[in-house]
């Protein structure tokens, strides 16, 4: 195969971001659009000059010569569309998070293992270079074994609304939305160790707080600052089987004098920031010393991040590489965002069994 025929589902904003990427790679054909909006994916796929056209995923996945599609869709759809295209013989890049529940997820799981297809899940920034050049360290032992993480992704006024705030499309607010990110990040540099137990908190306080004036911030196209029943804030302790742990707050409305990413990992040789900007500190001659790694930016380059993910994306089609962003890790990835809801709706400590949350006794 010279070329991968990959088709897009969904044209919302983060499409453009796999539309960009895929138009770099010499590899790759994008071949067809779909957008339940016909007239909308008529306009991207005139855009991007893609000929095929649709307004029906399943009508788009009868195409013989399509090789992969990339799903941008709500949250809620990615489990029946994932399913449908692996069904279909085409290989998937989903965007985060892989489904809504853990058993849409496990069953994401048993159909890619069964038909043998690859199924990439959209945590981008395990893809971005800062992120890459990071891993290498952690992996040649810098820092030692690392035992606790923090992670935050807080947003003062910084409700997007529309599907976003609507709880069953979105299966959530910040946590699913953003708090995936750094989430995932940092489990991912810790090794990915097993998770055993969670202590979360939610809460409900702000609402949309559309009333704020001179903040700029996303808005999804649908909308609707009456309409908003996910959290505010959400905070866990993570705890691993290696006696690691991670806490993360998220937030998309708080009375925070700033909006805050940071990602830090602390280990027995040393530690690390990687948002908002890299950071090494180590250990030596009895001296504690922060570094700042050369890079071209010490910060989150998305742009980057995304024709890395595409990049790998594409090159395990091709090749049959098993992606850095499995299912499997897709699949511990909501049993961990669903643990923390649990957690925090029954305001109590739960274990995380095999595939299933059981309440601490």
């Amino acid at each position: 195969m010279d070329k991968l025929k990959v088709g897009i589902i969904g044209t919302g904003s983060i499409s453009h971001e796999h539309l960009d990427a895929y138009q770099k790679l010499d590899n790759v054909e994008i071949y067809a659009i779909c957008d339940m909006q016909k007239s909308r994916a008529e306009q991207v796929a005139a855009t991007y000059h893609v000929s095929h056209v649709f307004e029906d995923y399943n009508e788009m996945l009868q195409l013989p010569d399509l090789d992969a599609v990339s799903i941008c869709t709500w949250n809620y759809t990615h489990a029946t569309i994932t399913i449908a295209a692996l069904e279909a013989g085409k290989h998937v890049l989903v965007e985060k998070p892989l489904s809504i529940t853990v058993e849409e997820a496990e069953k994401i799981q048993e159909v890619a293992n069964r038909v043998h297809k690859i199924v990439q899940v959209g945590v981008v920034r395990r893809f971005d270079p800062n992120a890459k050049m990071v891993k290498d360290f952690v992996d040649g032992g810098m820092f030692g074994d690392l035992y606790y993480a923090k992670a935050s992704y807080l947003r003062r006024a910084g409700n997007p609304g529309g599907w976003f705030a609507d709880k069953d499309k979105s299966g959530g607010g910040p946590l699913i939305d953003l708090g995936v990110h750094v989430i995932d990040l940092c489990w991912y540099l810790m090794g990915k160790p097993k998770p055993v137990s969670i202590s979360a908190n939610k809460y409900n306080k702000l609402g949309n707080r559309s009333n704020i004036k001179y903040l700029s911030s996303y808005k999804a196209a649908d909308y609707d600052p009456d309409k908003n029943n996910v959290e505010d804030l959400a905070n866990a302790l993570i705890r691993f089987d290696n006696d690691a742990s991670l806490f993360v707050d998220v937030s998309y409305t708080l009375h925070a004098t700033k909006d805050e990413t940071g990602v830090k990992l602390y280990g027995t040789k040393g530690g690390l920031e990687i948002e908002p900007e890299i950071k090494f500190v180590t250990e030596q001659h009895n001296t504690m010393l922060t570094s700042y790694p050369q890079t071209d930016s010490p910060k989150l380059d998305v742009e980057q991040a995304f024709v890395g993910e595409i990049t790998h994306f594409v090159d395990c089609c091709l090749t049959g590489k098993a992606p850095i962003s499995s299912v499997d890790d897709g699949v511990q990835m909501i049993r961990i965002l669903n643990g923390i809801y649990e957690s925090a709706e029954k305001n109590q400590e739960i274990t995380l069994g095999q595939g299933m949350e059981e309440s601490v006794k």
